[in-house]
This record gives structure tokens, sequence and C-alpha cells, in this order.
């Protein structure tokens, strides 16, 4: 799978994704709080396994595609800050 260049946070996808809807309306419709939907828009808070599948249903998307964004996003920022120093565990067959 290729690496995207600095994925946007979920939040910021889900802000366009819900245009014309105020936080509180679109959160009474996930069933979430207003400050957790916020948190989320805001980048503050990670998309979870839970509102992966909250998002999925109100909006009609494949279960798993806002939890994937979420991964790429986190994984894309840990391996820029990535320094430690680990040894192979195995050597490499000749």
């Amino acid at each position: 799978m290729a690496t995207m260049f600095n994925p946007p946070h979920p939040g910021e996808v889900l802000r366009e994704w819900l245009e014309g809807v105020t936080v509180t309306e679109a959160a009474k419709r996930l069933g979430v709080t207003r400050v957790a939907l916020s948190r989320v828009l805001n980048g503050a808070a990670g998309i979870s396994p839970d509102m992966d599948l909250r998002l999925s249903k109100a909006l009609n998307t494949t279960p798993g595609l806002w939890f994937a964004m979420q991964s790429d996003y986190d994984m894309w920022h840990a391996q820029r800050r990535f320094r430690a120093k680990v040894k192979p565990m195995f050597s490499k067959a000749a």
C-alpha cells in the first residue's frame, strides 16, 4: 500500500462531509456528545473503531474507512517522530 504524504486528520475530511450540518445536530444523530464530535473535527481526538462504525452507518460509508484514515494519519506522524534504536531479533538468512 502506498503511503500518503502528510495525510489530513480524518476530522478535516469529516468536517467537509458534514458541511451544512451543525456539530450539535451531527452529534445527536451519531449518538455522541457535542464535545466528543468537536474534538474529532478539530483534530484533538482520533477516530475510534466505535466512531468509525457510527460514521459509516450515518454517512453510508464502508465500515473501516474512517478508522483507516486515522491509522494512516497516526502512522505517518509516528514515522516522522520515530527515533528509537532497535536491534533486529533475527539475523537475515544468507
